[in-house]
């Protein structure tokens, strides 16, 4: 794991501080979910998995499973 310092002013640590309590989350948890949402909504992959099927032009899609057996049974009653 690669390591960083990052400062902040004191109003901004004790606000970190704050939501890391009441989150019950340690700051590095904290960090890791802020970073992910950065890289998200600048459509940058979070892992090598994910860049490498960004690179390939490969979309992942989550399908509802009980949705596609319900329009399978369908499809075969209306063939």
């Amino acid at each position: 794991m690669v390591g960083k310092r990052v400062q902040f002013d004191e109003e901004t640590w004790l606000a970190l501080d704050v939501l890391a309590r009441d989150r019950m989350m340690s700051f590095q948890e904290l960090a890791d979910e802020a970073f992910r949402d950065l890289l998200k909504k600048h459509n940058r992959p979070g892992d090598l998995k994910s860049a490498l099927r960004q690179s390939a032009g490969i979309r992942v899609e989550i399908q509802d499973r009980a949705a596609t057996r319900k329009q399978r049974k369908r499809n075969r009653a209306g063939s």
